[in-house]
């Protein structure tokens, strides 16, 4: 059975084991702060995720890294972030069918484990050395990125951690703001990609990669 066939698979099961049950984003963001208040709370987040993020570890990797080039690492970003993308993709703001589905299955206890599980898994760089390319990224980082996902790359409740991303998803992604092809649409970034130009994106792209 090839991977799609297994995902297929593992995603069935993901329904018939999670509680669908959702009061909204709200609500999911209310465990948030409740855990960064409560430190039991926090813990017991943390280990429900590691068991609800079962059919995520297929991409997403054991503890955040990605296991393919084209998926996102989910390693210390932001609990908060991570919820309101979970929303972006049930509200189709980011156009997944996919992704869509898996979320439909996932109660709110769920979302906020998940995102607590991830956002305190320990990251890493995706490439091991800074090669020639990235010399002009950090300058070109400093000039149109800075004022939302932050100096060091480590983004936010409301803006994505980049620091150590897949070189692959980092440059697909910026393409497709670039493009305006619809998957990603975020009338900010097409505007700083576009100011960027395609020229650099590769710079920007292997910069990012190589912080932690």
């Amino acid at each position: 059975m090839n991977w799609t066939g297994r995902l297929a698979i593992a995603a069935a099961l993901l329904a018939v084991f999670c509680n669908t049950a959702s009061a909204g984003p709200e609500a999911v963001q209310g465990l948030l702060k409740k855990a960064a208040a409560d430190p039991a709370t926090r813990a017991a987040l943390i280990r429900e995720g590691d068991s609800a993020a079962f059919f995520c570890k297929n991409c997403h990797g054991e503890k955040g890294i990605a296991r393919f080039p084209e998926v996102p690492n989910l390693a210390a970003q932001n609990p908060a972030y991570i919820v309101s993308q979970i929303d972006a993709f049930l509200t189709g703001k980011r156009r997944n069918e996919f992704m869509q589905g898996l979320m439909k299955v996932l109660g709110d206890r769920e979302k906020a484990a998940i995102a607590m599980f991830y956002g305190n898994a320990v990251p890493a760089a995706s490439v091991a050395t800074r090669g020639p390319a990235a010399a002009g990224g950090a300058e070109h980082y400093k000039r149109l990125c800075v004022s939302c996902h932050q100096n060091d790359a480590h983004g936010s409740e409301s803006f994505a951690r980049l620091a150590g991303q897949q070189v692959d998803y980092l440059r697909l992604s910026l393409k497709r703001y670039l493009t305006r092809t619809g998957e990603r649409t975020n009338s900010e970034m097409s505007a700083a990609v576009t100011q960027l130009g395609e020229q650099n994106i590769e710079s920007v792209v292997q910069y990012l990669a190589s912080l932690k």
